[in-house]
């Protein structure tokens, strides 16, 4: 299928998404929103992906919402903005419940939308000349695409609030003293260690990323029994399945695990 915003391919277990709007700063508009979110449905229904990249086209990784297609609807702006996030809500939400990883190389600035949607990997790399802000109160808006849920849950609130309510722009080095990011690498070396990422995560015990995804996800609503439940299930329903076995076999038998992500 053609896309317009996006470029999306899969090759050997790895779904590769593109930002691809390089001319706008790859900017959400509707049809971007609406791109990720059938993307994301394509990866969370297929279960030979085990792994996702996204990264970006140009210069900039994403610069947050569309502001001149928002302005451009005139008094239909808050119909059309429901409509943005309804898309863009729901494909944060698919790549954050799907059992692969979600592995973000930023490739550039990301800012408003691009930052919430930066953070929401499950493994975020940024190269040197990253950067990062928020910018929504700088045009009278707030913050949308899960920032509000996940960076308080990162850095603390006091940090939280202050990006937010500043946009105060982080470099690459200060986002991983943040805890925003995982990893720095330099500008011509960052395509190579993403794609060594999602290479070992599309060989890997997709099962056992999906659990680690979900119980983490879950800490910060259940209580310490609940979570201990929730811990003892999945790790015995893992224990049982092919991959398990495999895992639990190979190292009882001093060999390297194959995993089929099963």
């Amino acid at each position: 299928m053609a896309y317009q915003s996006i470029l999306f391919k899969k090759r050997d277990g790895v779904a590769y998404i593109t930002l691809n709007r390089p001319d706008e700063a790859n900017a959400i508009d509707l049809t971007t929103a609406k791109e990720l979110h059938e993307v994301a449905l394509d990866c969370e229904r297929d279960s030979g992906v085990r792994a996702v990249l996204i990264t970006a086209k140009g210069r900039m990784f994403c610069g947050g919402g569309d502001l001149k297609f928002f302005h451009a609807s005139g008094d239909d702006i808050d119909a059309l903005l429901m409509d943005v996030t309804l898309h863009f809500h729901r494909a944060v939400s698919l790549f954050n419940r799907m059992d692969a990883p979600v592995v973000m190389a930023i490739n550039g600035t990301a800012a408003g939308g691009g930052f919430s949607f930066a953070i929401s990997g499950d493994i975020v790399l940024a190269a040197q000349s990253a950067k990062f802000t928020l910018a929504y109160t700088a045009a009278g808006l707030s913050p949308d695409g899960c920032s509000t849920y996940m960076l308080p849950r990162f850095i603390g609130m006091r940090r939280a609030k202050e990006l937010m309510l500043t946009n105060r722009v982080l470099t690459a080095e200060e986002a991983l003293s943040y805890d925003i990011v995982d990893q720095v690498v330099a500008d011509d070396e960052l395509a190579e260690v993403a794609e060594a990422q999602v290479r070992a995560f599309a060989t890997g015990p997709t099962g056992a990323y999906g659990a680690v995804k979900r119980l983490i996800d879950g800490t910060f609503k259940e209580s310490l029994e609940t979570q201990m439940e929730l811990e003892s299930r999945s790790i015995s329903s893992l224990a049982a399945a092919p991959d398990g076995r495999e895992g639990i076999g190979a190292f009882v038998e001093k060999r390297k695990p194959t995993f089929k992500g099963i």
